[in-house]
């Protein structure tokens, strides 16, 4: 329901406060008093709020939401959508912290939306979710990637799963699983990203005890057949649980090259023992490969030998019996053109999903954004991901080269106190921007985002 209108302001019998401060010479006081302009220190959300109107999001949103209210008084559920979109962007990781941004009087209408919703209305909002309408909401993922050019070798796609903590563990599908800290409650998602584009293609939220391989071949089969017909898959990169044989078949059903981390067997760590002829040394000091024929002449198996003296730094597990070593194993269908080095050296890109990962679970929310319902917690992540996404295509839009994080958004951009107004009866508003060079720069950015695409009026977000 719609919040009660605001009867306006009141008489009030003390307009003013006066507290002491300290400064370096003195102690001067400063007057405390109220206004009823419309300040919001959001106000260059102004920017997103353009770029959703270029990329047709709310239509987007409209046709993949499950929701058709039927009263009256009802929020549209697309606002509620963006609305907590911009929480997101904001700073929120919790509904109750969106909801709180209704006490910033002109943040609704930057975002253009009616209002944003309370709590209980975006509690109620994520109730609604199913498994069906997860699918169609996750379809977000694969049209954000609508927009990015063909390449010729085709894009990586990197595969992982990590553990989301839950210790309070009551919510649906939180349950005891494996995690860094031992076993404890937490839910354990799927996630696929396209490395050269650092967007995310595709996201599954599983219970917490559920295996990293369950369901990953059909994960991997949806989010390959989602992407938009003129993005080729050149590569699939996967840590040890995605190197599961029906992963592996999927890949090869579909056409696609992979590079998985193998496990460590015995049989494996057999051929770690032999001794150094086995090994062929590299241009990368205290790194030595050894490759090892397979039964199915279509794959290959790398195994990678580093030496701590030389790379203290180095990935990969340590055997009692060989100290002073990490090994690693690779199982790929990559040609034999493609040396056991270069295999080692593209498999290695795979890391950057991690910061990824870290970046959703830190600065979008994902750690704590959790309801009772398992598929509305899915919907919240899935829209927080949306958010992440066009971060990075605003980023593009805008001619930044290096992606930059969401906080860093946060401070140079979407943070701007501003204040909202009519003038001449057309809503104005009034960034606070000191300085010239500051204003010139906002000037320049809001040229390139109002430009043709493929206009590089601005370089950066460096300001």
């Amino acid at each position: 329901m719609k919040p009660k209108q605001d009867p306006g302001p009141r008489q009030e019998v003390h307009q003013t406060v006066r507290l002491q401060i300290d400064t370096k010479n003195a102690a001067p006081s400063i007057r405390i008093s109220f206004t009823d302009q419309r300040l919001t220190a959001h106000g260059g959300l102004i920017v997103w709020s353009h770029f959703l109107r270029q990329k047709k999001f709310r239509q987007q949103l409209r046709a993949v939401l499950p929701h058709d209210p039927t009263s009256p008084n009802a929020y549209d559920p697309t606002d509620v959508a963006l609305g907590y979109v911009g929480g997101i962007l904001c700073g929120a990781d919790k509904l109750s912290r969106v909801a709180w941004l209704q006490s910033d009087a002109a943040v609704a209408e930057v975002l253009g939306v009616e209002a944003i919703a309370s709590q209980s209305t975006l509690s109620r909002f994520f109730g609604v979710f199913t498994q069906k309408s997860c699918q169609v909401l996750g379809g977000l993922h694969a049209r954000a990637a609508d927009s990015l050019p063909t390449m010729r070798e085709g894009y990586t796609l990197d595969l992982d799963s990590w553990a989301l903590l839950h210790e309070d563990g009551h919510q649906e599908g939180v349950a005891v699983g494996y995690t860094r800290l031992g076993l404890k409650p937490c839910h354990r998602p799927l996630i696929a990203g396209l490395a050269e584009a650092k967007l995310i293609a595709n996201y599954w939220l599983r219970s917490g005890n559920t295996a990293c391989v369950n369901g990953a071949a059909e994960f991997l089969r949806q989010t390959v057949q989602a992407l938009p017909a003129h993005l080729r898959v050149g590569l699939v990169r996967g840590d040890s649980g995605f190197g599961d044989a029906s992963v592996q078949e999927t890949c090869e059903s579909l056409g696609l090259k992979f590079i998985f981390v193998a496990k460590l067997t015995q049989k494996v760590q057999s051929l770690c023992r032999h001794d150094d002829t086995a090994w062929q040394t590299t241009e990368v000091p205290g790194l030595a490969v050894q490759e090892v024929e397979l039964a199915r002449s279509s794959r290959r198996l790398i195994v990678i030998r580093q030496r701590v003296q030389d790379r203290p730094q180095a990935g990969g597990k340590t055997l009692l019996e060989l100290e002073g070593y990490r090994f690693q194993a690779l199982i790929t269908n990559l040609p034999s053109s493609v040396d056991a080095l270069t295999v080692w050296r593209r498999y290695n890109g795979r890391a950057d999903l991690e910061n990824r990962i870290k970046e959703l679970g830190g600065q979008f929310g994902i750690k704590r954004l959790c309801v009772e319902n398992f598929w509305g917690t899915e919907a919240l992540h899935h829209l927080a991901i949306a958010a992440y996404n066009l971060c990075v295509l605003l980023q593009r839009r805008l001619g930044q080269l290096e992606k930059c994080e969401l906080n860093t958004l946060r401070w140079r951009l979407f943070g701007r106190a501003a204040v909202w107004s009519r003038t001449g009866g057309k809503p104005t508003l009034k960034l606070a921007v000191r300085g010239a060079a500051h204003r010139n720069w906002w000037r320049e950015m809001l040229a390139k985002l109002t430009a043709p695409p493929n206009c590089h009026a601005v370089d950066s977000l460096q300001a």
